[in-house]
This record gives structure tokens, sequence and C-alpha cells, in this order.
């Protein structure tokens, strides 16, 4: 009999230990080589646990269990193989079960009659209308029709008599008792929890706004979703016009893109963008790699692959390691405003918000025009207020007008003219 024991893999360094998170193979199954056993979670992200061979499986840990990364948690018998699927039986010739299926129709029951057609305790049309209209369940009724149908009248009556409980469910979600639950934190929380802390201690962190006109970008994408979909196969959302944006506002001020290293301030020369993404686990912020050099489509297939992974729990640690700077949409939530904590070592965020139509005076004449507020949070220490300003102002004018991300945040005029 050959054994084949699977230890912890290391999701990544300096991490010792890991939680079970659940075991999707039990005890006793036999499993196929590279199929999923278990799901690990670490403080950084969640792994899977795969079969190194096929063979009947021992689980040595349970859900929720503490074990450390090397530690045998599976041991697969080889000697037992998965059994091979059979191939499905020949079907028998059609012409030989005509002739019973012509027996069959010369017998066949007579149909059973009309009053009998409804189920027994179902409700009639009149009455069902009723009760939809009130919130009322057919096991709150007895019915006096036949076989137990529920009839209008009976619904009136009840509906005279009162529904205490049904009128305590509908008015909110709430079912009463004085009942608790407790869970135990997450790795991956537990340090989401212990970095947010250590942001506010350890920063001088500081938050300015301002507002942007989204009315050229929906005007873009009202103009060319339908081609760029065609072309791409990816919609054109918000995210990607931001992303160009603020890469081209951090080469304007590039202390934004900075982090401090001890006692000396790393500037960086790309834009490694952190795009902030809600998964079932928590918040995760996988890395765009060199986003300032990214086309738009590029840069929206780039998102759509990591939320996708980051809903799967298939996000790996280097894919969220090294970002420069992070965007975080709480619109998408509706959120019209917030204030982002920086995601450390990095030293500035920027928040997007939910597009709201709002009056705005436009060359003196009042105007509806879909609005967001924009939210940088940043560094004091390294950033000043100049800086975290004008870099805000640089990401508005570009956004309100997108062809200032081809020239360098100029007007296309500006750049002709030399200016």
């Amino acid at each position: 009999m050959a054994i084949v024991e699977l230890k912890v893999p290391s999701p990544g360094e300096s991490i010792t230990e890991v939680i079970i998170a659940r075991w999707v193979k039990n005890t006793g199954d036999v499993v196929e080589k590279d199929e999923v056993l278990a799901e690990i979670d670490s403080d950084k992200a969640t792994l899977t646990l795969n079969a190194e061979e096929a063979g009947k499986i021992e689980v040595l840990a349970a859900e929720g269990d503490t074990v450390k990364v090397g530690q045998v948690v599976v041991k697969i018998d080889t000697s037992v193989q998965p059994e091979k699927k059979a191939e499905a039986p020949k079907a028998a010739p059609a012409k030989e079960e005509a002739p019973k299926a012509e027996k069959k129709a010369d017998v066949a029951p007579a149909p059973a009659k009309a009053e009998a057609s409804y189920a027994t305790g179902s409700a009639s049309p009149a009455a069902a209308k009723l009760m939809a209209e009130n919130n009322i369940s057919a096991s709150q009724l007895q019915g006096t029709g036949p076989k137990g149908r529920i009839t209008k009248q009976d619904v009136v009556a009840a509906l005279s008599n009162g529904f205490p409980t049904a009128v305590a469910a509908a008015s909110n979600s709430w079912q009463g008792g004085r009942d608790k639950d407790r869970t135990k934190m997450t790795p991956l929380r537990k340090t989401v929890a212990r970095r947010l802390v250590a942001v506010k201690n350890e920063t001088a962190m500081l938050t300015t706004f301002n507002e942007v006109d989204m009315s050229a970008i929906y005007a873009i994408r009202a103009k060319y979703k339908d081609k760029f979909k065609e072309v791409y196969g990816n919609n054109i959302g918000f995210m990607s016009f931001f992303t160009k944006a603020v890469t081209e506002a951090l080469y304007h001020f590039p202390a934004v893109n900075a982090m401090i290293d001890g006692e000396e301030i790393v500037y960086h020369k790309y834009c490694d963008i952190g795009i902030a993404v809600s998964a079932p686990k928590g918040l995760m912020v996988p890395v765009l790699r060199n986003a300032e050099q990214l086309s738009l489509a590029e840069i929206e297939a780039g998102i759509k692959a990591m939320a996708i992974k980051a809903r799967d729990g298939k996000l790996t640690i280097p894919e969220m390691e090294g970002g420069t700077f992070t965007i975080t949409n709480g619109g998408v939530f509706g959120s019209m405003m917030s204030t982002p904590i920086i995601n450390p070592p990095q030293s500035a965020i920027l928040g997007m918000h939910n597009v709201v139509d709002r009056p705005m005076a436009i060359n003196g004449k009042v105007e509806i025009r879909p609005m967001m507020y924009v939210a940088l949070s940043y560094d004091h220490r390294i950033i000043d207020g100049r800086e975290s300003v004008g870099f805000l102002v640089k990401v508005k004018e570009m956004l309100e007008n997108p062809s200032r991300i081809l020239f360098g945040g100029k007007q296309p005029e500006e750049v002709l003219l030399g200016l």
C-alpha cells in the first residue's frame, strides 16, 4: 500500500500558520489527481490544497483548525483508485417500443373530472390575488372549499380577524429573540484590522475632496460602448478612465506615488495601481503592473480578470504586493462620500463614489449634470497640501476633458501651440 502525505503549502514569506477554512472532500472519499481537497486561509490570501495523486484520502485536521506550514493534513492511499465511468448502455431499437406505446395508448385512463383539477389546499384565482395584495401565505389560512381549497371568502374572513404575525413579519426583517452568534476572525480579517489601526497610528493621514462632472465620460461610453465591446469583448467602465487619469497625474506629482522607507523617500518611476475589489472573504487589492503603459481596453481586461480571481478566491500573494497607489470605488455600493484609508506602505489612495444628477452652474445657467465626489487620502509626512490638491485637480481636469489623458494633461490646442 503506497501512502502519499500532503503538507500545508506556504502562502508566502513570513507566514508560518494557516487555517483550514473548508474541506471539499472528506475521509474515505476517493479522488482524482489534482482534485481540490480543501481551502486554506492565511492572513494574505486563500489557497487550495490539491491531491498530488489519485486515491482514497484520510483527513488529519478539522475545519477551523490552525495548522503549521509544512504540517501533514491529508494522507492518500494510492492503492485505491477511482472507478472508471461505465459506458452508457446502447439504446434499444425504436421499432420494438412502438407497438407497446400503441397498446398503452389504447388503455389510457379517462381524464379526471374538471372539479378535481386543482391541487389540495390551493387557492382560487380571486383568493390568490387578495392574498398577494395583503402579503398572506396559504399556510396562514384554512380553506373551506372542496379539498380544502382557499376561497376569497376565507381570505376576507381572515383579514377581518387580523394577522398580527403577518404584520410583524412585514414590518421589518427581524424575527425577535435575543440570540447571539460568535464567529472566529479569519487570518485575513485580523490582518486587515491590524493594518488599518497601524495606518491611523503611524501616518499623518489627511483627506482632500473635489467633484467631477462625468458628462464627457458618459458621452464617450454612450457613443462607443457597443463598438468597444464588439472589438475587445469587455464593457468600458469608469475605472479605466480613472486609472489612466491617475497615472498621468502621478507623473506630474511624483510625491503622491512615493513611499517612506526608513529615513528615505522612494520615488517610483512607474505606476503599479492597486484596484480594491470586494470578495467573499473580504476586501482585496490586486495590482495592475505598469498601468501607465496600458490602454483602456487592457485596463478593463485586467480589472475583469482580477475581479473574477478575487470572487473565486484564486488571487495569489504576488498579485497583491508591490502597489504604488490604490483606487477604491465605494460608489458601487452607493457611497456618496468617504475618507478612504491608505494602503501601506503606499502614501495615498483615491476614493471614487456614486454618480448623482445635481444642479450645477454652467456658464451662468443651471444645468443638471452627473456629478461624482472624489477623495484623496494622503500621508502628510511626504505629501504637502499643494501636491495633494494639485494632484486631485489634475485628475478632475482629465476626467472632465478625457482628451487631456493623451496629451500629458494638456488640451490638444495647448500641445499644438507648444504651451
